[in-house]
């Protein structure tokens, strides 16, 4: 499946003053720890969470508009904090983008935002500088004020639906055993949280609704975790928890059950990892932080076809700077994205062209070139966005 985001430009955003960054489906970010991967993927759910409540609420969320905002430029005002997504899905296609400006303290102002939206030839814009808001569709006349976004308050309409849906349905996961191990309250089971905490839920919805679904899942479940025949959830009173069948021996097996609380943190993260893939509405995208941690590198064979399967209906985004998990050929140049710290700034390109040609004429594995720290990006100045990249005349 092609991807849904097709090119992100950042400005001002956490650890990045600025960057053009360019996706193929399945992409792997590839880094050092602190070098800035997971401030990448962040961008997608704090993207998704501004769709969902006010932004206000976000940046609360996230420590404060200052927390988020890059502040490695040194002396002077700092920079505003923009984006733009450029998203392509079938026959549709856009571009979504808005500058945030830093008043006083905490406080912010939205100083301009766009969407324009192609569902096949038929066009749909607006653009909105402050609290002046215009567009082509008739009738759509939101009150806004500048701490607020347009998107999610005229996400109802029509024409810009789809965008909003698509935005709000992007996910991204750090997935914490412990969260999983204990009991857990029961929802509805149609997102999975971010840390996995209610996995059994979505577990429990994939098993009732997508019976071929849950099939699959407890088939990957046995490839991870050598001996697994199975994984239910049972209820105590009004909580959930998790339990896997592992057996043993020839003829007759024996089996043992293990609940949530007897279970690695390995065999745990697998398990969020596939309620992720397998949750029901589909996400557009999900970005999944270092899937390899804590499971044994035999099984990350296993790990990374269940990514590849799932970027055949979502969009996948994976971070880790783990060799094992590159160790494969499907793992090409154009997957790859090389995340560096250089000079207090995070800095987002390409393979180098030495990297290019080695992989493509199969001299090697991106694993082989990560042991030998030979993986290496592009080299390039660092990148300026200015307003001209973001916005575009609609008029």
């Amino acid at each position: 499946m092609k991807p849904f985001i097709r090119q992100l430009v950042l400005k001002g955003f956490r650890s990045i003053p600025a960057a053009r960054i360019e996706f193929d489906n399945p992409t792997i970010l590839v880094g050092r720890n602190a070098s800035g991967k997971s401030n990448i993927v962040s961008v997608f759910s704090f993207l998704a969470d501004a769709m969902r409540m006010p932004l206000p609420t976000v940046f609360d969320r996230t420590g404060g508009f200052a927390a988020v905002r890059n502040r490695s430029s040194g002396g002077g005002r700092p920079p505003n904090l923009a984006m733009r997504v450029d998203f392509e899905r079938r026959k549709k296609r856009g571009f979504y983008a808005f500058e945030i400006r830093a008043d006083r303290l905490q406080s912010f102002s939205v100083l301009r935002e766009q969407c324009v939206f192609y569902d096949g030839r038929e066009r749909s814009w607006f653009d909105r500088k402050g609290k002046r808001f215009d567009s082509d569709v008739d009738g759509l006349h939101p009150s806004i004020d500048t701490s607020s976004l347009a998107l999610p308050i005229i996400g109802g309409a029509k024409a810009f639906n789809q965008v909003w849906r698509a935005f709000s349905r992007m996910r991204r996961y750090s997935i914490e055993p412990g969260k999983l191990r204990g009991m857990q309250e029961p929802d509805a089971g149609y997102a999975l949280l971010p840390d996995g905490a209610n996995a059994a839920s979505v577990l429990e919805r994939i098993e009732s609704r997508r019976r071929d679904d849950f099939e699959r899942l407890s088939s990957f479940l046995e490839v991870i975790v050598p001996n697994t025949r199975g994984i239910s959830v049972n209820r105590h009173g009004k909580n959930l928890s998790l339990e896997i069948t592992q057996t043993w021996g020839e003829g007759a097996p024996k089996a043992l059950k293990f609940e949530g609380f007897d279970m690695s943190d390995g065999t745990l993260r697998a398990i969020g990892l596939l309620a992720a893939v397998f949750q029901r509405p589909t996400p557009t995208l999900i970005a999944v932080e270092e899937p390899e941690a804590t499971i044994h590198s035999g099984a990350l064979g296993a790990v990374l076809d269940l990514l590849w399967e799932a970027s055949e209906r979502m969009q996948v985004i994976v971070t880790t700077h783990s060799p094992e998990l590159l160790d494969r050929q499907e793992v090409a140049d154009r997957h790859l994205r090389m995340i560096e710290w250089r000079e207090g700034v995070t800095r987002v390109g390409p393979v180098s062209d030495a990297n290019r040609r080695a992989l493509r004429e199969g001299l090697t594995e991106a694993g082989g070139l990560l042991r030998a720290n030979a993986l290496e990006a592009e080299p390039c100045s660092r990148d300026r966005v200015n307003r001209n990249d973001l916005f575009e005349d609609l008029q």
